[in-house]
C-alpha cells in the first residue's frame, strides 16, 4: 500500500491517530489553542500538549473523541492533513 493510502486509512480508522506533526497542523489550521481542544474533548490542556508531543497516548474513550475531532478537522482542512504541510498559522 502506498504512503498516501496509509495516511488516508489512518485518518479514517475509528481510533487511529495521525502523526504528531499532523495533529498539530490540523489544530493550527483550525486556529485552535491546545486549551480549546482540551475543553472540547473534556481533558486538561496538558493532555493535549503531551498527545501532540508524543509523550503520552490518550486512553480509549479520549482516543476515540480525539481521533473523531482530528478526522473532522482533516475533512475541513485537507491540506493540513498532509505530513509535509507547513504548520505555520
Amino acid at each position: 500500500m502506498s504512503d498516501p493510502l496509509r495516511r488516508i486509512d489512518a485518518l479514517v480508522e475509528e481510533d487511529t491517530l495521525p502523526t504528531l506533526k499532523v495533529r498539530r497542523q490540523l489544530r493550527l489550521a483550525a486556529g485552535l489553542t491546545q486549551a480549546e481542544v482540551a475543553q472540547a474533548i473534556g481533558v486538561k490542556r496538558l493532555a493535549i500538549v503531551r498527545w501532540e508531543a508524543g509523550a503520552a497516548q490518550p486512553h480509549r474513550g479520549n482516543r476515540l473523541a480525539y481521533a473523531h475531532f482530528l478526522r473532522r478537522l482533516a475533512a475541513k482542512y485537507p491540506d493540513a492533513a498532509v505530513e509535509g504541510a507547513s504548520d505555520e498559522g
